[in-house]
């Protein structure tokens, strides 16, 4: 028979494990909350712009084929045309991505296998905060330093232009391809590095042929990333675009991308105009999941 002292042991362990139960029911409450509210605000979020930008196709007859393949955008005569738009944006995010991902992808190599530790301590930080510097402190570097180099280099008028924008958007995408491919690489075990070199493999060919392979989930996660940054930036590409709304023709045109036209007539616009540049809004939550898209399908090809 137990003691009148193992008997209050026994139901102080017992107030105890159900105080441990009921808090970790309310942690496990408190965490489903927080995961809910992500999603509900995601689904408030994307539902009010479909529903605004959608309103001018459903409700006012609007033809939704001639404002994806319009050439004309003049609010003032109820012209809606995205098409210089949409293929600013695509090209301005194709020309960052050549440009950024195989520069950002060599740093983040150089740093995981190749620096000294000196070096890589030196180095990271700095890409790292080029991270926090304000989009708009690249658009005025971009103003003060690209804009007038690309005019005295190649004889602009203004020198804001497609490549301007490019040029700006790459270096703008640097820190993020960097930091989380760097990871992705060190995240890599060591047993393949030496499996591979004691099988005769030089250093550079272990890189390229076993470790980048390796890691190339998460150098796709830093390439879709770098693309987010890219195509979703918007004071930067305001002072280097130029705004022009003529379809881009070479690099040297003026352009206005998607996000720049949301930007500078969001705050005057009203009735169908204020729709209409929601249902821009609509186009490049489209494009940035198509291009998603395609680059997990070909994430998931490469592994095959």
């Amino acid at each position: 028979m137990p003691s009148p002292t193992s008997e209050e042991q026994i139901v102080k362990l017992g107030k105890s494990n159900k105080r441990k139960y009921m808090m970790e029911k309310l942690s496990e409450r408190i965490f489903l909350i927080c995961a809910l509210l992500s999603v509900v605000s995601l689904l408030l979020i994307v539902g009010f712009v479909f529903y605004k930008g959608s309103h001018p196709f459903v409700a006012e007859g609007y033809s939704f084929i001639d404002f994806l393949f319009g050439m004309d955008w003049v609010p003032s005569e109820d012209k809606f045309g995205v098409l210089p738009m949409i293929a600013a944006s695509i090209f301005a995010t194709l020309g960052a991505l050549i440009i950024g991902v195989p520069i950002g992808l060599f740093t983040a190599i150089f740093l995981a296998e190749i620096a000294p530790k000196s070096a890589a301590r030196l180095i990271s930080p700095a890409v790292q905060l080029l991270a926090g510097i304000p989009s708009i402190l690249y658009g005025v570097f971009g103003l003060a330093i690209i804009v007038p180099f690309l005019q005295n280099n190649l004889g602009l008028a203004k020198g804001q232009s497609l490549l301007a924008v490019i040029l700006v958007l790459a270096i703008m995408m640097l820190p993020t391809v960097v930091t989380v491919a760097e990871t992705a690489i060190r995240a890599v075990p060591r047993t393949y590095r030496e499996g591979s070199l004691a099988l005769g493999a030089s250093e550079v060919g272990t890189i390229f042929k076993v470790v980048v392979p390796a890691a190339k989930s998460g150098i796709m996660a830093a390439i879709v990333l770098g693309l987010g940054r890219a195509i979703g930036e918007t004071m930067a590409v305001i002072l280097v675009a130029g705004n022009s709304l003529v379809l881009p023709t070479s690099l040297t045109d003026s352009v206005r991308p998607l996000t720049t036209n949301i930007a500078l007539e969001m705050g005057y616009a009203f009735g169908t105009h204020q729709d209409m540049l929601f249902a821009t809004g609509i186009v490049l939550f489209s494009f940035i999941l198509l291009l998603n898209f395609v680059l997990a399908k070909i994430a998931s090809k490469g592994g095959n």
